[in-house]
């Protein structure tokens, strides 16, 4: 079994702005020539997400007006009070969304649904450079 570790670099605009980075991951399963395993998709930082999504114009409209309902930006929050950043808001949403998902390999390609891509959401208050961390493992062909 081989490990490799890879990066996805994104420019975001913040403000749950929501990337698909389905082809990216696959580009970087096929590089590795991994046959049947699991790729490993990580964001360092607290004010980002990922999951799994439809992704379509519909969705990417209904998601962030979910998470407003749920942890709305115009709230008084305890970590804005205590760090004065005014994303207090973006830390609850990554939290309930998670910084890693796992995915099978199976014959060279994620097992994922019909439907169904892997999307990054910053939830910050503001654009940033992001570094995503692609760990796939696994037999290679």
């Amino acid at each position: 079994m081989i490990i490799q570790t890879d990066t996805i670099q994104l420019n975001t605009k913040g403000h749950t702005d929501i990337i698909d980075i389905t082809g990216e991951v696959q580009d970087i399963i096929t590089n590795h020539a991994i046959e049947n395993g699991q790729v490993l998709i990580f964001v360092p930082g607290s004010t980002g997400g990922l999951t799994t999504v439809e992704y379509e114009p519909g969705l990417i409209k209904d998601l962030p007006e979910a998470y407003e309902r749920i942890a709305p930006t115009g709230k008084s929050y305890h970590h804005d009070a205590r760090w004065g950043d005014g994303n207090g808001y973006a830390h609850v949403r990554a939290s309930l969304t998670g910084p890693s998902l796992t995915i099978p390999i199976i014959n060279g390609r994620m097992s994922l649904g019909t439907w169904q891509q892997i999307i990054f959401i910053d939830f910050d208050n503001r654009s940033r450079k992001r570094e995503l961390i692609v760990q796939v493992s696994g037999i290679s062909t």
